[in-house]
């Protein structure tokens, strides 16, 4: 367990560069790794399995639908909140496939994807000195955030077994001495970026007691909830006490290939949602007026399409690990997402950030280093972890697979 304070001293937005680790001493800010590692896969011709976006589109339905928004004039600002078809259909989704009953009027709200979601929520609730609690690793933009908003960022490690393949999980209880009553919010990601965790339910169920004892919210990034292979995503929000302080965040982007359209929500009890809107509403305040319906018709598709895109994307992640195992790295199955981590180390290499700037030149292959989304001070234990996206055409993930051979043979 380790926290991070903001550095006192800096401008509001050197605070936010520092809190994601952006922040150089002379004051000069780097460009973000999935900024450096594209830039660098476009610069070599490499295969870039470094940002996670697919490219493919996704149903034909959704796009279809965009479509016919466009040319019936769906243009201009939509609802400030959302438009009533989107919210109605979210609200719909968490009845269907969890049985949560929302009020779409009032608990409710449309945002420019997850990202905003969560800048909203954090900007909302956290203030200065308040601490959030994340695992690590963890989404780059949760750091930025939290010291943007003046808190105090604390981390409980997810480890996994390089022997047994066992899957990322905490330790009870180092998140135990993570939440205290100076916890203002724990922010739970399941399913998990960059490990492809999904929680179990003694873990989500001891968030829920710590957040009850020390009077905390719980805010949930659920972007991959759709994505799993064989692990139940469980909603902390349906699990007993959790539901009057959990705000739920998840978006369209993953589920249905449509991550340029940034169409986002947020769902939680109504006073929480108001103030949600009372930062949101200042940021982009609105967006995306033909994606709404359109994202709209994709919630409302069968069943089929939703494990028809999981089987797709799990028959790929299995096809790129045995690649990267095939090449001698060892891999971590994950249980969900759009990600497979691969630990260098076999190869002989133990630093992956500097194996990432050489792997284009070694094989033409892209792939984030997992220290990236960690901590300055606890990269070490991750220091030999890559970060590889499976969410890409078959024949693409064949030829790295193919490509990434060359490490073992060199």
């Amino acid at each position: 367990m380790s926290d991070f304070s903001p550095a006192s001293g800096l401008a509001p937005w050197q605070r936010t560069a520092a809190g994601a680790g952006l922040l150089a001493s002379d004051g000069t800010i780097a460009a973000t790794i999935f900024a450096e590692m594209s830039a660098l896969a476009s610069r070599t011709g490499a295969i870039n399995l470094g940002q996670g976006f697919p490219d493919e589109d996704g149903p034909v339905e959704v796009l279809e639908a965009a479509r016919q928004a466009i040319a019936d004039g769906v243009n201009q600002y939509p609802p400030g909140t959302g438009m009533p078809v989107l919210r109605e259909a979210i609200a719909a989704h968490q009845r269907r496939w969890y049985g949560i009953e929302l009020d779409p009027a009032t608990e409710v709200l449309v945002t420019a994807g997850a990202t905003e979601a969560l800048a909203a929520t954090l900007l909302a609730f956290v203030d200065t000195g308040d601490e959030v609690v994340t695992f690590e690793p963890y989404y780059d933009a949760y750091a930025a955030i939290i010291a943007r908003a003046g808190g105090v960022h604390r981390t409980v490690p997810l480890r996994w077994s390089r022997e047994l393949g066992a899957a990322w999980r905490p330790d009870h209880d180092e998140l135990r001495a993570a939440v205290t009553d100076r916890t203002r919010v724990i922010l739970v990601n399941s399913p998990h970026n960059p490990t492809g965790a999904v929680l179990d339910t003694e873990t989500l169920s001891l968030i829920v007691e710590l957040a009850e004892r020390h009077d905390a919210l719980i805010v949930t990034d659920e972007v991959y909830e759709h994505l799993t292979f064989g692990a139940a995503h469980t909603p902390i929000a349906t699990l007993p006490g959790a539901r009057p302080r959990t705000i739920s965040i998840s978006s369209a982007g993953k589920t249905f290939s449509t991550t340029g359209w940034k169409i986002g929500w947020v769902t939680a009890p109504a006073e929480l949602v108001t103030a949600v809107l009372a930062v949101k509403q200042y940021l982009t305040y609105v967006n995306g007026a033909p994606f709404q319906p359109a994202i709209a018709t994709g919630l409302g598709l069968p069943d089929a399409v939703f494990a028809d895109a999981a089987a797709a994307l799990s028959a790929k992640r299995d096809l790129l690990a045995s690649g990267l195992a095939a090449a001698g790295f060892a891999v971590s199955l994950p249980e969900a997402g759009y990600f497979v981590i691969a630990d260098a180390a076999p190869l002989g290499y133990s630093d992956g950030a500097a194996l990432c700037r050489e792997l284009p030149g070694l094989v033409g292959v892209v792939g984030v280093p997992v220290a990236a989304f960690v901590h300055p001070d606890r990269q070490s234990a991750y220091s030999s972890l890559v970060r590889f996206a499976f969410c890409k055409r078959r024949e693409v993930l064949e030829e790295a697979a193919a490509r990434l051979a060359g490490l073992s043979a060199g």
